[in-house]
């Protein structure tokens, strides 16, 4: 089953050496998932300065830089997983770094018919 590992923490919170330490540990972590056939993505995100919000009321758009909610902890990345159960994927989440200063939050993938099969394929042109 998939499952998507979501990162909060207050981005404030993080020196550069502790940013670069994270992430050095969680690529580390990912080729370790990789080896056990359960890495299919994660990224961490831009600062949450950099986020624009969208909602579409009554037909019309609005756009909010920022973030949806203002909190002390924001989405600051994810992992998404194959984990035989919840319980496979909080031991996963209790392995990425960030657990150490934030939140990681655990959410089943639901299934869509109708979706685009190849993830890879259809990504494989884009640079990030």
């Amino acid at each position: 089953m998939k499952y998507m590992l979501l990162v909060y923490s207050d981005e404030n919170t993080w020196t550069e050496s502790d940013q670069e330490q994270c992430y050095a540990k969680s690529i580390e972590l990912t080729y370790q998932l990789q080896a056990d056939g359960q890495y299919l993505s994660a990224s961490p995100l831009q600062p949450v300065a950099s986020a624009t919000s969208v909602r579409v009321r009554q037909g019309k758009q609005l756009i909010i830089d920022g973030p949806f909610a203002e909190t002390r902890e924001q989405l600051g990345g994810y992992f998404l997983i194959n984990a035989r159960d919840r319980n496979e994927a909080i031991n996963i989440a209790g392995r990425i770094p960030a657990a150490h200063k934030g939140t990681i939050e655990i959410r089943p993938v639901m299934d869509l018919s109708g979706l685009p099969e190849n993830f890879e394929k259809n990504t494989a042109d884009l640079s990030i």
